[in-house]
């Protein structure tokens, strides 16, 4: 992805943010000079990749392949064998309207899913087979409390206010339907680098070319 294109995206989404009434924490706005200046008193930030993500997956066709995060919080993963500090995670996410976040299941994060509002927002699921492939037996599965028993590669609507829990080893994929929808994650402890598998070759950061100075930096840029 171009860098311009990801400022871009960035300026666009914090413009979304602030009409939907979503705050979000001070790092979000430090600029890259902020960040030299702040980086010691930082390292909470740095270590657990705090702040906005923007990926193509490697597709290079954001519109349609794509998703822009902005981490909240998350501890180590360390943590949960330890059973001390912070064990979860959260998220921000806006999903543009037939966006797609590609089939992946998590082995560690169990997490939910929540339409915080806008649009509907469309998942689908499919249990994984040992060899961790795409089962076809039924997936049970919980929303706001309510356990429903659907078809391998069935869809659940999540409209404003609903939400849906994945567990571990449940492929997932999801997209946006009638208009842009903000969406939030609670879970485990949140690992990018190893903890996501999926179904098709995919890379979860995508590579930036450099046309322009960034505007906000991402997790990826903090090393």
């Amino acid at each position: 992805m171009k860098r311009s294109e990801i400022n871009a995206i960035i300026r666009d989404a914090d413009a979304f943010l602030r009409l939907s009434g979503f705050n979000l924490p001070p790092f979000a706005y430090w600029t890259p000079e902020d960040w030299q200046s702040k980086r010691a008193a930082a390292r909470e930030i740095i270590d657990r990749r705090l702040g906005w993500d923007v990926t193509d997956f490697g597709q290079g066709d954001y519109r349609n392949v794509g998703l822009c995060i902005v981490t909240l919080r998350n501890g180590n993963p360390a943590n949960l064998t330890t059973h001390r500090g912070k064990m979860y995670a959260e998220k921000i996410l806006i999903v543009d309207r037939n966006q797609v976040t590609p089939l992946h299941f998590h082995r560690v994060k169990m997490e939910d899913i929540i339409n915080r509002g806008g649009g509907n927002l469309v998942v689908q699921l499919y249990n994984s087979t040992p060899e961790e492939g795409l089962g076809f037996s039924d997936v049970i599965v919980n929303t706001d409390g309510l356990e429903h028993t659907i078809q391998a590669g069935g869809k659940v609507i999540l409209r404003p206010g609903e939400s849906i829990t994945i567990p571990q080893y449940c492929y997932h994929t999801f997209w946006a339907e009638e208009s842009r929808t903000l969406v939030g994650e609670v879970s485990l402890v949140n690992d990018d680098n190893l903890d996501n598998h999926f179904h098709e070759q995919m890379d979860r950061f995508s590579i930036v070319e450099e046309d322009e100075l960034p505007f906000r930096l991402l997790v990826s840029d903090y090393a």
